[in-house]
C-alpha cells in the first residue's frame, strides 16, 4: 500500500531506561523538526515509571504500554502495525541522533527505491566505532570463524573476518548484508513485502533475520557513515553467560530457519562454543583486572558561559571525585576547536556537553574525531536539568 501522509515513523522499545530514553527523545524531536513524522514508544512493562515520567514531557509521542515484556521483536511489531510512515526507523532508547541525520537518510532512500534498509556508524560512550554497525550473513563458515576466533586472528581477511567486515572502510558507504537493530531505517513497502520482525527471536538475532529477508525480497541494505551515539554498545560483555546463551540461542533459531540441512552440525558447534566460552568466563573472572578508578579526573564543559555554573553543579553531583573543571565557552569558541593541543596537555578525562548550547551533531563529530578513546562523555539537557 502507498504511504503518503507521513514521511517517517520512529519506533523505540523501552525497558527501564527512562533517562536514556528521555535524552533519545529530545534528539529525535530535534531531528524530525519540520518533517512529517510520528514517534512511538513501546514500553515493555517497565518498573521505573518510564511512561508516567515521559508522557507529560513528550505529548507528541504515542506511548504503547505492555502489561508484560514480550520481547524486542514483538514490541516493534506492535508499533509497525499502527504506524503510517513511508519509512520506519527502529531505534534503541540508549541512542542519540544528529539533527540532520534522519532527513538526510530519508532523502537517500527517496533517491534509490532499491534500498530496503539503511544502517549507520554507531559510536559507543567513548567515541569508539561499534563493529556491529555493518555485518555479513552468519553463514555456517562465517559463524565458525566468529565462534572460534578466526575473525579476530585475521581481521583483514575477507575469508575469515566477514562477520563484522572490518576490512570495509567505516567512513564510506557500502552495500552490506546485515544491519543493527539499534538503528535500522526501513522502507515500509519492503516490510509489507518481506514481513515484520520474527517474534520467535526474543533478544538478539531479529535484526539479522530481517536483514536477510530484505535481501531475499530483492532490496539492498546500505551502511552509511552517518554518526549516532549508542551508549550501551559495550554494556553487554561477551564474558557474561546470559549474553552468551542469548546470542548463540538466537543463532540456533536462525540456522534452524535458513540452514536446516546444517542444523545438527551447527547445534553441536554452538553448544560447544557456549560451553567453552562459559568455562573461559568462569576461569578468567578471578584473573580479570578490575577497572581502576581514574586518579586524576578532569572535566571540560562545553557550554555558554551563563550556563556553566548550572552544568558544573550537575557534574560535581554526579562525579564528586573531579580534580578540576574547565569551561569551553561556546559564546566565543567553536565545539570542534576544543580538540586542540592546549586541552590535550591538560589531560581531560571527561567531557560534558550542554544541549542546546551544542548541537547533537557537533557532539557526535567531536566524539568521533577526538583521538583519546578512553574519554567519557556526558550530555546535560538544559530543559530537563539532567546529566546523562
Amino acid at each position: 500500500m502507498p504511504y503518503e501522509e507521513t514521511k517517517l515513523s520512529v519506533i523505540i522499545v523501552n525497558y527501564n531506561v527512562k533517562y536514556f530514553l528521555e535524552q533519545c527523545l529530545y534528539s529525535v524531536r530535534a531531528a524530525v523538526t519540520g518533517m512529517d513524522a510520528e514517534v512511538f514508544v513501546v514500553d515493555n512493562n517497565s518498573t521505573d515509571g518510564s511512561v508516567e515520567y515521559l508522557r507529560p514531557k513528550f505529548p507528541e509521542v504515542v506511548f504503547i504500554e505492555n502489561k508484560d515484556n514480550p520481547g524486542f521483536a514483538k514490541a516493534n511489531n506492535q508499533a509497525i502495525r499502527q504506524c503510517t510512515g513511508e519509512y520506519v526507523l527502529l531505534l534503541n532508547p540508549d541512542t542519540v541522533v544528529g539533527e540532520e541525520s534522519l532527513r538526510s537518510l530519508c532523502f537517500q532512500m527517496d533517491e534509490d527505491p532499491e534500498i530496503g534498509a539503511i544502517g549507520v556508524k554507531m559510536l559507543n560512550g567513548h567515541g569508539v566505532f561499534l563493529p556491529e554497525s555493518k555485518r555479513a550473513f552468519p553463514s555456517p563458515w562465517v559463524s565458525f570463524c566468529k565462534i572460534f576466533g578466526l575473525s579476530k586472528l585475521f581481521p583483514n581477511s575477507p575469508a575469515f573476518a566477514r562477520y563484522s567486515l572490518p576490512y570495509l572502510d567505516k567512513e564510506q558507504t557500502h552495500k552490506v548484508e546485515v544491519l543493527a537493530g539499534a538503528f535500522m531505517l526501513l522502507r515500509h513497502e519492503a516490510l509489507d513485502k518481506v514481513g515484520l520482525l520474527d517474534e520467535s527471536f526474543f533478544m538478539y538475532g531479529e535484526d539479522i533475520d530481517l536483514s536477510y529477508r530484505i535481501v531475499l525480497g530483492g532490496y539492498k541494505n546500505l551502511y552509511v557513515p552517518e554518526r549516532i551515539l549508542h551508549y550501551k554498545g559495550e554494556s553487554t560483555k561477551h564474558g557474561d553467560l546470559r549474553y552468551i546463551r542469548a546470542f548463540y540461542g538466537a543463532m540456533l533459531i536462525f540456522y534452524k530457519k535458513y540452514y536446516p540441512g546444517s542444523g545438527w552440525l551447527m547445534r553441536i558447534l554452538i553448544r560447544l562454543a557456549v560451553l567453552l566460552k562459559a568455562c573461559w568466563a568462569t576461569i578468567s573472572a578471578p584473573l580479570r583486572k578490575k577497572t581502576k578508578a581514574v586518579k586524576h579526573r578532569r572535566l571540560l564543559i562545553l557550554c555558554r558561559e551563563d550556563h556553566f555554573e548550572e552544568v558544573k553543579a550537575a557534574c560535581l553531583k554526579a562525579m564528586p571525585d573531579l580534580e578540576f573543571v574547565n569551561l569551553w565557552d561556546l559564546d566565543v569558541e567553536r565545539v570542534m576547536d576544543a580538540i586542540c593541543r592546549k586541552n590535550q596537555m591538560k589531560g581531560f578525562t571527561d567531557y560534558a556537553f550542554c544541549f542546546p548550547d551544542a548541537r547533537y551533531e557537533q557532539m557526535l563529530l567531536f566524539m568521533d574525531k577526538l583521538v583519546n578513546k578512553k574519554a567519557v562523555y556526558h550530555i546535560y539537557t538544559k530543559k530537563s536539568g539532567r546529566l546523562v
